[in-house]
């Protein structure tokens, strides 16, 4: 049986060495300023922080452990995440972008991957009602399979957008105000976890706010896991099916319901015509 929990429940490893941490402190005009002084380095992002602070008070964040958070050396500006920004991978030419996913490692670790978790694909199939090579295809290409999950701190690649970015200015804005409250609820500190350089963490690359929003316990043991299978494929199906995808179907065709989830999921064209033709490399290699 899956389990929807309405308080995300925290890494089980962070957790365990960080235990229940008692947070205390209010909010003032003084504190408030603190923290922009601590935390923001240009005028974009004391604007930004503001409007971030404004809704952590209203969601029970309390300044204390933001003031310990912001004390770690690790907080940085990152340049390579900018010039990954300015060049993105889902702009390149198909021809370029689908040799980097379709191809042989990727194929026959997909196989591989199928094999290996088919009891736990069938389940998560069967009860969310998506194709299992369809998630086998899109934890290729988000993670390749969970080799690849981890490139940057998901707070520092917030954080460089906040000062580098102002196209993304509230689309950042709403995403450091959902990965700080989910690191307070959970007791993890918010340096401690990896993800992506636009800031999406775990092996299905959950932007903050769709984790909160779609992550699924699927194991039943209280936690949703954004580094473990069972809650990711399950996590992975959820989203696909509150985005549209019409249960029991294979059907992909361009503008169908299913494509249009899986749009969902990356909304580049690229993405789409990469996992579906990754799906259809896996099944015929699976035979």
């Amino acid at each position: 049986m899956i389990h929807f929990i309405p308080l995300i429940a925290g890494l089980t490893l962070v957790t365990s060495l960080v235990g229940q941490v008692e947070v205390t402190g209010r909010w003032t005009p003084q504190t408030r300023q603190n923290l922009l002084d601590q935390i923001a380095g240009n005028e974009l992002a004391t604007g930004i922080y503001s409007r971030v602070f404004d809704q952590l008070e209203n969601e029970g964040v309390p300044p204390d452990f933001l003031e310990r958070s912001f004390d770690h050396p690790d907080i940085v500006i990152d340049d390579e995440i900018i010039r990954r920004f300015e060049r993105p991978a889902e702009k390149m030419p198909y021809k370029r972008y689908r040799k980097i996913f379709v191809k042989n490692r990727r194929i026959t670790g997909g196989v591989t991957f199928y094999r290996e978790n088919k009891a736990l694909l069938d389940s998560v199939s069967s009860q969310f009602g998506v194709d299992p090579f369809l998630l086998v295809s899109i934890a290729g290409v988000e993670s390749q399979y969970g080799l690849r999950a981890k490139t940057h701190p998901v707070f520092v690649a917030l954080h460089t957008q906040i000062h580098k970015l102002p196209r993304r200015e509230q689309w950042v804005e709403k995403e450091m105000v959902e990965f700080l409250s989910y690191c307070y609820e959970n007791n993890i500190p918010p340096l401690s976890l990896d993800g992506s350089y636009a800031g999406a963490f775990g092996y299905g690359q959950f932007i903050p706010s769709s984790f909160r929003g779609y992550a699924v316990d699927f194991d039943g043991d209280g936690i949703r896991h954004p580094f473990e299978w069972p809650d990711v494929l399950a996590s992975m199906a959820n989203y696909l099916v509150m985005n549209g995808y019409a249960k029991g179907s294979v059907d992909f065709s361009k503008g169908s319901r299913n494509w249009k989830s899986v749009l969902r999921y990356n909304h580049a064209l690229n993405y789409v015509k990469v996992v579906l033709e990754l799906r259809e490399a896996i099944i015929s290699e699976e035979g």
